[in-house]
C-alpha cells in the first residue's frame, strides 16, 4: 500500500491533473470490476446442516455423504432447489444515493423477503427461513433491481453487467445451470408500468386503448420466457412447478406513500428520497397513478389467462405445473411502515415481512404437487 500511495503521490507532484484522471481511471475499474462481479453472482443459500438431524427430511442422503458415498455436490443436487425471478421489490433495495443503488443493486443479496438468512429477531423472517423449517433446501437468487419483462433476444450489450437483469436474462441465467430448480417463483413486472411512455396522457380518448395494447404486449414478452423455462422444466425427470405472482396491491401501496407524504410535511427531513422517486418513476405521481393501478390489474388479468392456455397445453397428467397466485396482489401495503423510510417506494423490513408470510402462504399446492413436503406446520415466527 504504502507503494501504491507514494506513486499516487509522485503523479500528482508533476501534473496535479494526470493524478487526478488517474485515479478517476482506477475507481472507474473498481466500479465495473465490481459491477461485473455483482451481477453474475446470484444469491445463492442452503440448509444443508439441517439434514444431520435424524427427524428432518433427506437425513438418509446424509448418511450417504457421510459414509463417502455421495460428493457434497450431489447430495446438493438431491435437496429441493427454489428459484425466484424478480425485481427491486423482491430485493433489499431503496432510491438512495447512486453508490448506494449500485451496490444493493449488483452486490447486496439476500436481506429481502425471499433470501434473507439473519436469525436475529428484527431481521426480514423470510420465505426461505419459514421453509427451511420444513425441509432443507437450496435457494438462488437472480431478481434484479431495475428488472422488467422484455421483448428478450437482444444479446448481450457492451458493458452489459452496467444495467438491469431482465426477464430474460435471469432465465438465460436459470437455463444455465446444470440442476434445473424444482420450483421457481416469479414476480416481475412493475417496472412495465410506464403508461405514459407509450399513451399521451393529454389524449385521454386513446389512453384506454392504448393500456390495452401495452397489457396484451406484456402478456406476450412474459409468455416467451416463461414458454423457455416451460420447455427445459419438461426434459427433467422429475416434477417441477412455478408459480406466478401478480403485481403488487398499488392501491393500497399509494395509501401508505400519502400517508408518508403528509408526515414528511409535517417533518421534512423524513423519507429524504421521496421526491428523487419521481424522476426515476414518472408514472407514480398522483396525476398518473390511476391508470398505472388500473394497468396492473389488466395485467394481472392477462397473467392469469396466461397461465390458465399454458395449463391447457400442458393436460391435466403433464409433470409441470403452472399456477397464478394473488398471494402479493392483495397483500396489504397501506400501513406507512410497510414502505422504507427513505424512499417511501420499496418495502421496509416490515413490508418484507409482509410479502414473505404472504408467499409462503401460495407454496402449499406446488409443494404438494413436487412431493417436497407437505406444509402442516405454523410458522408464522421463529
Amino acid at each position: 500500500m504504502r507503494s501504491v500511495r507514494s506513486f499516487f503521490l509522485s503523479v500528482k507532484a508533476m501534473n496535479p491533473g494526470i493524478g487526478l484522471c488517474l485515479r478517476a481511471g482506477v475507481l472507474c475499474i473498481g466500479m465495473l470490476w465490481i459491477l461485473g462481479c455483482g451481477s453474475l453472482a446470484t444469491g445463492r443459500s442452503s440448509t444443508l446442516s439441517s439434514i444431520s438431524d435424524p427427524a428432518f427430511p433427506h437425513h438418509t442422503d446424509y448418511l450417504e455423504y457421510q459414509q463417502g458415498r455421495l460428493t457434497k455436490a450431489e447430495l446438493m443436487d438431491r435437496l429441493p432447489h427454489i428459484a425466484m425471478i424478480g425485481d427491486s421489490l423482491s430485493r433489499d433495495f431503496y432510491v438512495s444515493s447512486l453508490v448506494s443503488m449500485i451496490w444493493r443493486s449488483k452486490m447486496n443479496h439476500g436481506r429481502d423477503w425471499f433470501l434473507d438468512t439473519d436469525p436475529s429477531a428484527n431481521s426480514v423472517y423470510s420465505l426461505y427461513e419459514r421453509l427451511a423449517q420444513e425441509t432443507p433446501l437450496v435457494a438462488w437468487e437472480y431478481s434484479s433491481g431495475g428488472g422488467r419483462v422484455d421483448t428478450g433476444g437482444g444479446g448481450k450489450r457492451f458493458l452489459w453487467f452496467w444495467f438491469p437483469l431482465h426477464f430474460s436474462q435471469q432465465t438465460d441465467l436459470i437455463l444455465a445451470e446444470k440442476r434445473f430448480p424444482d420450483l421457481v417463483l416469479i414476480w416481475i413486472g412493475h417496472n412495465n408500468l410506464h403508461w405514459e411512455w407509450f399513451v399521451d396522457p393529454r389524449r385521454l380518448e386513446e389512453i384506454e386503448t392504448g393500456l390495452q395494447k401495452m397489457a396484451a404486449n406484456f402478456r406476450q414478452d412474459y409468455a416467451r420466457q416463461l414458454g423457455c423455462l416451460v420447455e427445459r422444466a419438461r426434459e427433467q425427470k422429475q416434477r417441477r412447478a412455478f408459480i406466478i405472482f401478480g403485481l403488487v396491491n398499488f392501491k393500497s401501496f399509494f395509501e401508505a406513500r400519502d400517508a408518508a407524504e403528509r408526515l414528511r410535511k409535517e417533518n421534512p427531513n423524513l423519507y429524504p428520497y421521496f421526491e428523487v422517486d419521481y424522476k426515476h418513476y414518472e408514472t407514480m405521481k398522483p396525476e398518473y397513478r390511476g391508470n398505472m393501478i388500473k394497468l396492473a390489474l389488466m395485467i394481472n388479468e392477462e397473467l392469469r389467462a396466461m397461465v390458465g392456455e399454458f395449463n391447457r397445453k400442458l393436460g391435466g397428467d403433464s409433470p409441470v405445473r403452472l399456477e397464478y397466485s394473488d398471494a402479493l396482489a392483495t397483500a396489504d401495503f397501506s400501513d406507512v411502515e410497510s414502505i422504507h423510510r427513505i424512499d417511501a417506494w420499496h418495502p421496509s423490513a416490515k413490508g418484507h415481512n409482509l410479502l414473505a408470510e404472504a408467499a409462503f402462504g401460495a407454496l402449499g399446492p406446488s409443494l404438494n404437487f413436487l412431493g417436497i413436503v407437505p406444509l402442516q406446520k405454523h410458522t408464522d415466527s421463529r
